[in-house]
């Protein structure tokens, strides 16, 4: 067994390969990659080894289509007259006009297992702050229009709250993870969140049956807590906040 200076998180070995968490604990899963057990669900590994069993392999990151139409710039209004299509939802990401198939049951049932988690803690925290979810409209400046599946609007935020839109950076985001949408909301969505200032943004994946949270650290987007199948993730930004991962899936 390698000595425990050696061995490294999943975070830690995520950023060293340059893949996401949530990649890490599938080859984990899977046990396409070395590992070592201490307790139960809490995994090390050493990075020597699992570069080893990767140096022969075609693993690599999961991807999703989605489709965008890219022959115009689009803008808030552009948004607002789009016929609605059904079994359809459009965002616009800094006008590039981005069209998805509506998510499926277990992408909703997770989500709204998750917002009763947060509409309880946030009552007690902050009971002025609010919980939205989709289909509500974030805007970003003129050129960006989003749909998250769930946010987090503080008591201290409540100008941007408008009659038919959110007009700026919500506390917190969650993006809920569907085949069609995996990319955008891991690689574009992401970026824009940061740049635009948004706190806290998490992403779930009911596939993979995994959280992970990120936290602007330096204006830039850190992994502070991530859990996955039955673990409790206790976020550290939040006091008291302990989502039990279990009665999500």
């Amino acid at each position: 067994m390698a000595g425990n200076k050696e061995l490294i998180t999943a975070q830690v070995l995520a950023e060293a390969l340059d893949l996401s968490v949530e990649t890490i604990w599938r080859y984990t899963r899977e046990k396409k990659i070395p590992y070592i057990e201490l307790g139960r669900k809490q995994y090390r590994y050493k990075l020597t080894d699992v570069v080893r069993a990767l140096s022969n392999s075609t693993l690599g990151e999961k991807t999703a289509p989605y489709k965008t139409e890219t022959d115009k710039k689009y803008t808030y209004q552009d948004y607002l007259e789009l016929p609605e299509e059904p079994g359809y939802r459009f965002e616009i990401l800094e006008g590039i006009l981005i069209k998805d198939p509506s998510p499926n049951v277990i992408h909703q049932r997770v989500s709204r297992r998750l917002q009763r988690i947060l509409e309880d803690y946030f009552w007690e925290v902050d009971p002025k702050g609010e919980i939205f979810n989709a289909p509500l409209d974030v805007t970003f400046h003129d050129i960006t229009v989003v749909q998250p599946d769930l946010f987090y609007v503080s008591a201290e935020q409540e100008n941007i709250v408008k009659d038919t839109r959110i007009d700026g950076p919500p506390t917190l985001v969650v993006e809920v993870l569907s085949p069609s949408n995996f990319r955008k909301d891991r690689l574009q969505k992401m970026r824009i969140y940061q740049k635009v200032q948004v706190q806290h943004y998490w992403i779930v994946d009911p596939a993979e049956k995994t959280l992970e949270c990120f936290s602007l650290r330096d204006d830039m987007y850190a992994l502070v807590t991530a859990g996955m199948d039955e673990d409790i993730v206790e976020h550290p930004d939040f006091s008291g906040l302990n989502i039990e991962l279990k009665k999500l899936w």
